[in-house]
């Protein structure tokens, strides 16, 4: 493996990794919120009035931000049954079918991408609060962006050949 290449991949899988610590951090976040709002419901008849809210946004900028090291490790969810059967016989339509697969992972991101930057760009001229507990939305809306541009990156890395799939 090339330096420019170890570099690379050296690269996105700490940056994956760093967000993947955000989204722990996240879930945590949301532990904590629920277990005091259920203490404070039982002891003092005061639950949390914005346990509801927060721990939606919370949920939701977790599974953005456990993305990429999903998207970096080949975690998601893949039907390998075609490209298992097709390696040992025709290693090229494997090959081609990964590929369209990156393609398709590349293109799907990138259309997000492109959705949530007007989307996050509103939020922030608008100064955007959830409805109850008057929660800013935009810091947790510019987790999407971050995300989807660090997965396309991944993506675009692994059709160049700069980081490879690892093996399960």
């Amino acid at each position: 493996m090339s330096l420019v290449s170890t570099f690379i991949d050296k690269g996105l899988k700490r940056s994956a990794l760093f967000l993947a610590i955000l989204s722990a951090l996240s879930l945590v976040a949301i532990l904590v919120v629920i277990v005091a709002s259920v203490v404070l419901r039982k002891f003092f008849d005061a639950p949390l009035f914005f346990a509801e809210e927060l721990v939606g946004l919370l949920m939701s900028a977790s599974l953005f931000l456990a993305l990429p090291m999903a998207t970096i490790k080949g975690q998601h969810i893949r039907v390998t049954l075609l490209i298992d059967s097709l390696k040992a016989r025709i290693p090229f339509v494997a090959q081609a079918i990964s590929t369209l697969g990156i393609l398709v992972g590349l293109g799907f991101c990138g259309w997000i991408l492109w959705e949530a930057i007007p989307w996050m760009e509103f939020a922030i001229k608008r100064e955007l609060k959830s409805e109850t507990a008057r929660i800013l939305l935009y810091p947790l809306m510019s987790v999407v962006p971050v995300s989807m541009a660090l997965c396309c990156i991944i993506y675009f890395a692994r059709l160049l050949g700069f980081i490879k799939l690892e093996e399960r």
